[in-house]
């Protein structure tokens, strides 16, 4: 008889993240990083940087935009379910300037059975509200890890957690 260990919730998320973000090219490309993830949440942050300043001497709201989009998603693939945006909207309330530190905070509002709706605050180092974001995700067919992948990622955990002194 073969044992099964299980992740919990906050592994699975963590795992999810830490294979999502392996995956996403843009999100690296731009430098973001993840502060925080916890089921159907996630912090990211990025500076902005001298490619991302626009005409009038602000970061170009297509980066915000982006970084509240990976936020997003990567809250709401915490569960292991490859799940997609359907639609997005943005509201920016005050620019951002180069070498800022702007962090996104996407938070769960409602999650059923296929769809779910996630709101995103940006912020700059002196928590300044910059933008607000609201996605409306999609659960596709499909998992982000199947059973195998899970399974070694238990593993990993529960090694870890032998290895912590007491």
């Amino acid at each position: 008889m073969q044992s099964t260990v299980e992740l919990s919730p906050q592994q699975l998320a963590e795992s999810c993240a830490a294979l999502m973000y392996e995956r996403d090219l843009a999100t690296r490309a731009l430098g973001m990083v993840i502060d925080t993830i916890v089921p159907g949440e996630a912090v990211l942050s990025m500076i902005v940087s001298d490619v991302m300043i626009q005409g009038h001497d602000s970061c170009h709201g297509g980066y915000i935009f982006t970084l509240a989009d990976s936020a997003f998603a990567f809250a709401c693939n915490t569960y292991n379910a490859v799940t997609v945006g359907q639609a997005c909207t943005i509201d920016y309330i005050a620019p951002a300037k180069l070498g800022d530190r702007l962090t996104a905070t996407a938070k769960e509002l409602s999650r059923g059975k296929r769809t779910g709706v996630y709101d995103v605050s940006i912020v700059n180092q002196r928590a300044e509200l910059l933008a607000t974001f609201r996605g409306r995700s999609y659960q596709v067919q499909g998992v982000l890890m199947d059973g195998r992948e899970l399974q070694s990622k238990a593993a990993e955990y529960l090694a870890k957690a032998q290895l912590k002194p007491s």
